[in-house]
């Protein structure tokens, strides 16, 4: 049985359409992690691979099962390990950070998680125990200070069970309210949601989020490719064992078109060819977005989201009002013959530029029926 979920939400005068673009599948014949990565990819898009805890609820909603079964995360041994923040949709920008001096160090071997000290960050070993910051983006008070040593894993799903996630990215631990209270208590030192690994997910996504049973899950053993286990968390096994996977089907092909053409001419082409030129209404489909455009060979990719002197508003050529916006400083300004490019690397926020240049861009097809 296949099924989709989509939310409708109304912000102020913004009516769009939070969707998840793709839906779960599970599949109960036992295969490797390999097999189930070639299975996945001929009949679907690729092994499932997880955003947020709505995925999550999503994915352990698709099937009844509750024993091991593959995602699409695996560990790469031959790669650096690379520094993510726990709360999905934070990006890592390393030329943005508060080390303190000579960290990272990896004193310990190996120092994965990062700890706070006077609001400088030192990498530790996450089996250490420490206090904690929870963010919670639902409630009025949005930092918690938590007085309760945990490993890094357990602080984590503290945070996730009563709050949202642990504190992450420089705009929340640079927040008022957590310096002063910094300040105030004796909070000495304690975990933030910053964290390294070498785990990837197998359709190359960027996605952050990780699910670990802190329990169950050791990241220096040879188990090196992910599974769900049955309290709905992930552990690891070794890859060439057969096991039930999940799959994940892209539902919106977005299309990356590697070609050097005016916004006007991809417009035309995208409606001739697939829809139209992609819109983007939401933090998901910005994330789906990103990661297609990290393969343009021009330094932009257009969007479809033009300026319009008549009207004297952007506007998104699928008639949705603009209400999710990832502006590059100073570039959200009204302008006629100017549209929109998203840069293809860095951190892909949106450009305006005259509509005569010629970039790369990016069409999205129409849903598929899969039944």
């Amino acid at each position: 049985m296949q099924w989709s979920v989509f939310v409708l939400i109304l912000m102020g005068q913004c009516s769009f359409c939070l969707c998840r673009l793709y839906e779960y599948h599970f599949v109960s014949e036992r295969k490797t992690w390999e097999e189930a990565q070639t299975y996945c990819r001929e009949h679907y898009t690729d092994l499932a691979k997880v955003f947020d805890m709505t995925d999550m609820k999503r994915l352990t909603d698709s099937a009844s099962y509750q024993g091991e079964a593959w995602i699409g995360l695996h560990n790469q041994n031959n790669v650096n390990r690379k520094w993510l923040w726990s709360l999905p949709g934070v990006k890592f920008n390393d030329r943005e950070t508060e080390w303190a001096d000579g960290e990272p160090n990896d004193k310990i071997h190996p120092e994965n998680c990062v700890k706070m000290i006077n609001h400088k960050w030192l990498d530790d070993p996450c089996t250490f125990s420490l206090p904690f910051i929870c963010y919670d983006e639902k409630k009025k008070k949005q930092f918690h200070f938590i007085d309760d040593w945990k490993t890094w894993l357990k602080a984590q799903r503290y945070c996730r069970e009563h709050h949202t996630d642990l504190i992450s990215g420089l705009t929340q631990l640079n927040d008022d309210e957590v310096k002063a209270e910094i300040e105030s208590e004796e909070y000495k030192r304690v975990w933030i949601g910053l964290f390294r690994d070498r785990w990837r997910w197998s359709d190359e996504s960027s996605s952050s989020f990780r699910f670990w049973d802190p329990d169950q899950f050791n990241d220096e053993s040879n188990k090196e490719c992910a599974v769900t286990v049955s309290n709905g968390k992930w552990s690891s096994d070794e890859c060439n064992k057969r096991k039930p996977f999940f799959c994940y089907d892209n539902k919106l092909n977005l299309i990356l078109i590697k070609e050097n053409k005016t916004w006007e001419q991809a417009l035309s082409y995208c409606r001739e060819n697939h829809h139209d030129l992609v819109s983007i209404i939401n933090p998901l489909q910005q994330g789906w977005a990103e990661e297609v455009a990290k393969q343009a060979n021009s330094p932009y990719v257009w969007l479809g989201l033009r300026y319009s002197c008549p009207l004297a508003l952007w506007f998104w050529v699928s008639d949705n009002l603009v209400c999710h916006c990832n502006w590059a400083p100073g570039n959200k300004t009204d302008e006629c013959d100017h549209s929109v490019a998203m840069s293809a690397g860095d951190e892909h926020k949106w450009f305006r530029l005259s509509e005569y240049e010629t970039h790369n861009f990016i069409c999205a097809s129409k849903f598929r029926n899969n039944n």
